[in-house]
């Protein structure tokens, strides 16, 4: 059995050595990068080859790689890379590695058309003058044939361990059997979705309710898919920390009969040792001779294959390199990577990334996909901030000054033009965005010439208006551009943002990159909704796994003589807690009451406080920590009693598991409708012009998805029993009662 690896995935396993260095160097966007390439082409030749196909084979292993050009008239194999700035700064470990790259493709040019010399060039394109530096060294084939045979060489133990791994993984993975014996009901028929999904090479959107065991009932099939549909990776995507730990627990079960290496990846800022210190060797003793340190620690890490953020501090700290950039490389070794949405949907994604880069062939499960709406929307969004930018433009260095002043004028123009509170363009104005583009230029230059001169607010800021032009070379229908005004000390300026309203374009090419993508959640309707929203592929099969648990289960009742909208709020107040204190004293024991916002749950509990001072009340506050969240959710004890108050759509209204005793009922005091706001207002009329669905995209379908979300805590497995308060008239609309589970009795309360 062969092991196929990138050229630059090789030479980045065997050529990278001394300090990882993370210092500000303004790279150029990936559209600047294909369109430098695409001019050192274009000076080339008749006869030049860009984009040169390459392949040679060393023993059992198989090399890949695409040269980024040959001209055969001058016998040249170039390497092309583009930058910013001055060249003499790059670090001399990243020219070693671009100098390998170039020479195993030399070899591979060599091979390919029977040559006994070649010229290998590393060519460097500056962005901003668009001129090239050429590094051109003369090599025999032998001597190239020679450097390959090495770089595969010190590769191939490490490949032939890869491959012994995979072969070992994917028989016991044929034999692997459900840990539990039998499946819950409904349990099976998700899992069996999944499989053929696999094996097909489809997406799959599958609704399943709460209680079956989505987290095992997805990950148990797409392993078994891997031998047969030949699967390098899988994938397992959340959008909040337990469903990370259930995944997690769920791979340890599993990997008691397989030979799995299982990673969590986890942000910078939860991994980081040393938060004092900058990412590079001068600073940082973890960043110092890191890459000269990193074999020994992966080699200890794969050895481990349980590789938890527990497991990968330990191998870190044994041998004193940073864990957040270990995990990073540790994503190409493992077979199951459990993390974040943004590891593979984000616009720089690590994981997205590496496997274009590898052609691996990944499937992909998304963990309460109803999430993703709103989590991507965040991904391809960005603004502006006047006051940010008054502060960078006070403080900022004489050489700046100019090209931050235009951006002042073509801002205050925008201002003037533009007098209301709020207010959506037709497109960024091309004046803006070329004044934005110009300081973006001048500020990287400045960071290359002073790069201690560039941090703080400067490089926030950088950062901020680079996100802002890259977003507008794509904008579209899929998004906005609004000005929201406010009054600063000098009169009213405007907070400008590129607001992304249906990320399907940004996501599409993520589910096309994966063999397979299974997205699931207890509420995941309407279909269409999520389709169209997402990008995913107009064939997706839908699968609507029948609910395991009897209507008897669960008494919902709607309280329809109360209204919670917002103009109602005081005089709900008192029929709510009448309603609550009632409900209590028929069946004491936990529950938890959900409202609309910190306000409307204050003046409840305070007023429940006040009339029934004896009744147990703890309530979320805002922004609550880790622990605070965990001290919350322990006050839902066996055996019990008292009302926990929570924010609906907030860190208790779902991905939370309180079965039995621990919680026997729920309080919905809200419709769940976002706010009636002039942003929603323009999404919902977007959400009109696109889909003709303006209300029930905008306000409809995410309020109610939150709502039987929060009513999916009570009711956890096939033995609960609990209780279901729907607060407000609209909640006996037709139209809404219709998204309801249908498994639901739903009774007047």
């Amino acid at each position: 059995m062969s092991y196929r690896v990138a050229v630059r995935a090789l030479c980045e396993f065997t050529a990278k050595a001394g300090d990882l260095d993370l210092r500000f160097t303004p790279s150029p966007t990936a559209q600047e990068g294909m369109a430098g390439h695409a001019l050192v082409a274009s000076r080339r030749g008749e006869d030049y080859r860009a984009e040169l196909t390459l392949s040679g084979e060393y023993r059992h292993l198989s090399v890949r790689g695409r040269a980024d050009g040959y001209d055969p008239t001058a016998n040249r194999l170039e390497e092309v890379k583009t930058y910013r700035g001055d060249l003499t700064r790059m670090p001399a470990n990243h020219r070693a590695l671009h100098w390998a790259q170039a020479k195993l493709y030399g070899w591979l040019a060599c091979q390919a058309f029977a040559l006994a010399e070649i010229e290998v060039a590393l060519v460097y394109f500056e962005i901003g003058s668009q001129r090239e530096t050429v590094l051109v060294e003369r090599h025999g084939a032998e001597a190239l044939k020679a450097f390959f045979e090495t770089q595969c060489e010190r590769f191939l133990a490490w490949a032939e361990q890869e491959v012994a791994h995979r072969a070992e993984r994917d028989a016991q993975l044929q034999r692997l059997g459900f840990p539990h014996g039998d499946f819950r009901v409904g349990q099976r028929q998700l899992a069996e979705g999944v499989y053929k999904a696999a094996r097909l090479g489809c997406c799959l959107q599958a609704q399943a309710p709460t209680g079956i065991g989505k987290t095992l009932g997805t990950l148990f099939p797409l392993l078994k898919a891997f031998p047969s549909s030949a699967l390098d990776k899988l994938f397992f995507l959340t959008a909040k920390t337990p469903g990370r730990q259930l995944a997690l627990h769920a791979l340890q079960r599993l990997r008691a009969d397989a030979p799995l290496r299982v990673l969590e990846l986890v942000a910078r800022d939860k991994a980081c040792v040393h938060p004092d210190k900058a990412c590079h060797g001068e600073s940082c003793p973890l960043a110092r001779g890191f890459y000269d340190r990193l074999p020994a620690a992966r080699a200890a890490a794969i050895q481990r294959g349980w590789l938890d953020r527990g497991a990968v501090s330990e191998v870190a700290r044994a041998h004193e390199v940073c864990p957040y950039y270990l995990s990073q490389e540790l994503a190409r070794w493992c077979d199951a990577v459990v993390g974040d949405y943004n590891y593979y949907f984000d616009g720089s994604a690590l994981l997205h990334g590496l496997t274009l880069a590898n052609q691996w062939r990944v499937g992909v499960l998304v963990d309460e996909a109803h999430n993703l709406v709103e989590r991507a929307r965040g991904m391809y969004s960005t603004e502006l901030d006047p006051f940010a930018f008054a502060e960078v433009r006070r403080d900022a260095p004489v050489a700046l000054k100019k090209p931050l002043e235009r951006i002042a004028r073509q801002w205050r123009a925008l201002d003037q033009a533009h007098g209301e509170a709020y207010q959506v363009l037709d497109e960024p104005p091309a004046a803006f965005l070329a004044s934005l583009q110009n300081a973006v230029s001048a500020i990287g230059d400045h960071g290359v010439e002073n790069p201690a001169a560039l941090h703080g607010p400067l490089q926030t800021f950088y950062f901020d208006a680079l996100q802002f032009c890259r977003l507008a070379e794509s904008f579209g229908e899929h998004s906005l551009f609004d000005l929201s005004r406010t009054t600063g000390r000098r009169g009213p300026v405007s907070r400008l943002c590129l607001r992304n309203v249906v990320p399907a374009p940004f996501l599409a090419p993520r589910f096309a990159s994966a063999h397979s993508t299974t997205l699931f959640s207890a509420t995941f309707s309407p279909r269409a909704f999520y389709r169209d929203l997402l990008g995913l592929p107009a064939a997706t099969p839908w699968l609507d796994v029948a609910s395991p648990f009897a209507a008897e289960q669960l008494d919902v009742r709607i309280a329809d003589r109360i209204s919670t909208r917002f103009q109602h709020r005081a005089a709900s107040v008192a029929p709510i807690v009448e309603l609550i204190a009632d409900q209590y004293a028929r069946l004491p024991g936990n529950y938890l009451a959900f409202f609309s916002s910190f306000d409307y749950l204050q003046q409840v509990m305070a007023r429940l406080v006040e009339a029934h001072p004896d009744l147990p009340l703890w309530n979320q506050a805002r922004r609550m920590d880790e622990a605070q969240r965990d001290a919350f959710l322990q006050r839902f004890v066996e055996g019990g009693r008292g009302i926990g108050f929570a924010v609906l759509g907030g860190a208790f209204g779902e991905g939370i598991d309180l079965p039995g005793e621990r919680l026997i009922g729920a309080f919905v005091a809200t419709l769940g409708l976002p706010q009636l706001n002039p942003v929603n207002e323009q999404l919902s009329q977007r959400m009109e012009r696109l889909f003709g669905e303006g209300y029930a995209y905008t306000y409809l379908y995410p309020g109610l998805q939150k709502v039987v979300q929060a009513a999916g805590r009570v009711i956890r497995t096939r033995e609960d029993r609990g209780v279901v308060y729907l607060i407000d008239d609209r909640f006996g609309h037709a139209q809404v009662r219709r998204l309801m589970p249908s498994w639901w009795t739903i009774g007047r309360a």
